[in-house]
């Protein structure tokens, strides 16, 4: 048998008795330690608790898996996490191989960090997008940089989970988080994130040396938050609740904003770019076309297209908006070429 257990995000202060009764009557105990920091304390008082054989697994081990499927053929098995056990999509994985290989399985959940430090935060979990991970390779940060927009056009909250490396007893540090993030809005230039963005620092939830600051990016890099672990929030739309909870909530730096007004979709983006090139590449073309009647129903069918592109766009239907111009643009380009002229865009 396997058992998949979640320790809550407290420690061992979190464990209830029924856990406590499955570490003790298991054969094999793994602590998980990839997912999130262990204290020393806390390992040792799980260590502890442990009648049979006591093991740390390392992520390389629960991804390999087969140690531990192995075992749990003839033996109890329990792995321990942080937090809840399927909030790792490892975890989940291993159990697919569990069942598949028609090994029991069975599961005690707990407390999350990403859900518990919502409501710590003061804001509504339903309004929360995408959740990412920022590495310390400053590269690895255009993904986060791009789900945060996504969060942030649909008016949703970021939750940002930090680098944790086990081996090396690192934690990555928000500000160095937040600095890889101004970085890449200065490559990207999408106007996403800047100095007066928002954020919500969540530091250590769970325990007693629980803090959680928020403040603008600017005032947040001036600020040390002691011990990992730490998270980051950016939020998208506020409701005027989620504010003044902050407010209280939080050790609040600056007055709370909304970070979604005014960000644009990419396909916004676009068609405020392309309808304008696009209809001067049109005027441009037709004095050559002057004595080439034959071609009049092309140029207003190029003409209906960029009409449709900025009236589909009023009407929030960005794809048909961005399929209307590229039809224009493909006409243009048709009747440029035509006439031996490269396109231009």
């Amino acid at each position: 048998m396997l058992w998949f257990v979640g320790l809550g995000i407290s420690g061992t202060k979190s464990i209830p008795i029924e856990v406590v009764k499955i570490i003790q009557d298991a054969d094999i105990v793994y602590l998980e330690v990839f997912t999130s920091p262990i204290s020393q304390t806390y390992e040792e008082e799980i260590k502890n608790m442990v009648n049979g054989s006591f093991k740390i697994a390392k992520r390389w081990l629960v991804e390999d898996g087969q140690e531990i499927l192995k075992a749990s053929k003839s033996s109890t098995v329990v792995l321990l996490s942080y937090g809840d056990p399927y909030m790792a999509t490892t975890h989940i994985e291993l159990r697919t191989r569990a069942e598949l290989e028609n090994i029991e399985t069975k599961t005690v959940h707990s407390a999350s960090i990403i859900t518990s430090m919502i409501g710590e935060a003061g804001l509504q979990f339903y309004k929360v997008g995408r959740v990412v991970t920022i590495m310390n390779e400053k590269k690895s940060t255009i993904t986060p940089y791009t789900a945060i927009n996504k969060n942030l056009t649909q008016g949703l909250h970021s939750v940002i989970l930090l680098e944790y490396n086990y081996d090396k007893k690192y934690f990555l540090d928000p500000k160095n988080a937040i600095s890889n993030l101004l970085d890449i809005e200065k490559e990207q230039k999408k106007s996403i994130l800047s100095d007066d963005t928002f954020a919500i620092i969540a530091s250590r939830i769970g325990f007693e040396t629980q803090k959680i600051i928020s403040g603008e990016f600017s005032n947040l890099l001036k600020i040390d938050f002691g011990e990992p672990p730490h998270s980051i929030i950016i939020p998208g739309k506020l409701h005027f609740t989620e504010s003044d909870a902050i407010n209280v909530l939080t050790e609040c730096l600056d007055k709370p904003s909304d970070n979604s007004a005014g960000i644009k979709s990419t396909s916004v983006q676009m068609i405020e770019k392309y309808v304008p090139m696009v209809r001067k590449a049109l005027e441009e073309i037709k004095p050559l076309y002057n004595e080439s009647k034959e071609f009049q129903e092309v140029f207003e069918n190029a003409e209906l297209y960029i009409n449709d592109a900025e009236n589909f766009l009023k009407q929030g239907k960005d794809e048909n908006a961005v399929l209307s111009i590229g039809y224009a643009d493909g006409l243009v380009d048709a009747l440029r070429m035509a006439k031996g002229i490269e396109p231009k865009i």
